[in-house]
């Protein structure tokens, strides 16, 4: 069985998501990031960690990524086109979704105070606007991302329009909104919610 470190309202709850639709048991360990039960198992202190088979797997979309290859589900095949078309739209979510909605988390509660700059804001504001409208441009017809199979960036998506609007980010597209309430719909993401 897998052992999920980490607590719903982290990126651990990705994975938690992500093991709910593969419909595989896992026992959630809901340790706070730098707790000494994370530290044990990823020098960082963040979560999530993945324990399989006694070793630790950290950063949440490397072990979705893992799961989804390793149970051949929510993913396109390694070394198809389809695969790197996967691959260069999940980079793009976690350069341009992920790493500004983490960086407003950063100057916001995460650094020493005396280190954060609230005027960032308004500038990963304006960045994440104009990424929603890169993505637009970049998503296909399906009711997913890459069409009309649920894949791994449609997690972390997900997740990051999730995390935006409890950052007070605003979602600029009726098409966002509608995607969000459409993937909190379902029964999988309901099962990893209550965990919360």
């Amino acid at each position: 069985m897998y052992k999920v470190l980490g607590t719903a309202n982290t990126r651990a709850f990705r994975v938690m998501w992500m093991l709910e639709e593969l419909g595989q048991p896992y026992d959630q360990v809901p340790a706070a990031p730098q707790s000494g039960r994370v530290v044990a198992f990823n020098p960082s202190g963040k979560v999530p960690v993945l324990i399989d088979e006694g070793t630790p797997i950290t950063d949440s979309t490397a072990i979705i990524q893992y799961l989804a290859d390793r149970h051949g589900a929510l993913t396109h095949k390694a070394g198809t086109i389809e695969r790197a078309r996967q691959d260069s739209l999940t980079q793009f979510l976690l350069d341009e979704f992920d790493a500004v909605l983490w960086t407003a988390a950063r100057h916001t509660f995460v650094l020493p105070e005396e280190l954060r700059v609230s005027a960032i804001k308004d500038t990963l504001r304006w960045e994440f606007q104009r990424s929603q409208q890169i993505l637009k441009q970049r998503v296909g017809n399906g009711p997913f991302l890459m069409g009309a199979v649920m894949t791994v960036p449609d997690i972390i998506l997900t997740h990051c329009l999730g995390w935006a609007h409890a950052a007070r980010f605003p979602l600029m597209d009726c098409w966002d909104e509608k995607y969000l309430v459409k993937m909190r719909a379902r029964p999988a993401y309901l099962r990893a919610e209550a965990c919360r």
